[in-house]
């Protein structure tokens, strides 16, 4: 069973979801990369959910964000909570975008997007449209729940079952720790790394590159500040186990 989020209830308890954990150990990664190429002036934000982070992208890099997603419900949210005027939100139908021409967009980021479909051939589908809409020697970086990490109780989720062995593609439950309230469970699919290799590989991108950051990886003066600002919270395994990965990858040149 696949997670709908077009679900108003569903949406809702997404968009409360505290994503400090994501910010620390992804989306500061994710965002390092594309700022790696100053040329970057307008990038994808494929499966944008409530805006958050597009939000952050447009503010840190002043660039113009593409914001896309197929819920209406997560756009309804985003539209009202982080209206920007660098972002443009588009609701998509059938993985398809429709409104952008062909290598139009410098750079794509997909954040806990794969994990949340159920086949390959929709993933592919998915990279391949990415891929077309990118300018040569473009970025795309996907940002997902870590696979060899199923099972590691995180501060903030658990992704799968503690013992159990997931198959490639196998649905499996994720657990959401919400504040004060009952954890959002979450319905997604197991991908191992060399999937989204081999898939990145089949949609033409190259240069791919796989990142595993966990809590060593970050300063201690930035550590400490995120701890004074949120006292009562507690770091658990993200100091021994990657609670994500990041692929990196580029549209080569022509």
């Amino acid at each position: 069973m696949k997670t709908s989020f077009k679900k108003s209830d569903i949406a809702n308890k997404f968009e409360a979801y505290n994503d400090i954990l994501e910010q620390i150990l992804g989306f500061r990664f994710v965002f390092e990369i594309l700022q790696l190429n100053p040329k970057v002036a307008s990038v994808l934000d494929y499966g944008c959910g409530p805006g958050k982070v597009s939000y952050r992208l447009a503010e840190k890099m002043g660039v113009n964000v593409y914001a896309v997603d197929e819920s209406k419900e997560m756009m309804n949210i985003a539209s009202e909570k982080r209206n920007h005027p660098n972002i443009k939100y588009h609701l998509i139908n059938n993985d398809h975008l429709s409104f952008l021409q062909d290598n139009s967009v410098d750079a794509a980021m997909a954040c806990y997007v794969f994990i949340n479909t159920e086949k390959k051939e929709q993933i592919l589908t998915i990279m391949k449209e990415v891929y077309r809409v990118l300018t040569p020697q473009a970025p795309f970086v996907i940002l997902d729940t870590n696979p060899d990490s199923t099972g590691v109780e995180f501060s903030t989720f658990q992704n799968g079952r503690k013992g159990k062995t997931y198959r490639s593609g196998e649905a499996r439950q994720e657990w959401l720790h919400l504040e004060q309230q009952d954890d959002l469970v979450l319905h997604d699919f197991h991908w191992p790394k060399s999937v989204y290799e081999e898939l990145l590989t089949e949609a033409g991108f190259q240069e791919i590159e796989v990142i595993e950051p966990t809590l060593k990886d970050i300063p201690e003066a930035e550590l400490k500040m995120i701890q004074e600002k949120h006292p009562f919270y507690h770091f658990k395994q993200e100091w021994e186990y990657p609670p994500f990965v990041i692929y990196k990858s580029m549209k080569p040149a022509k």
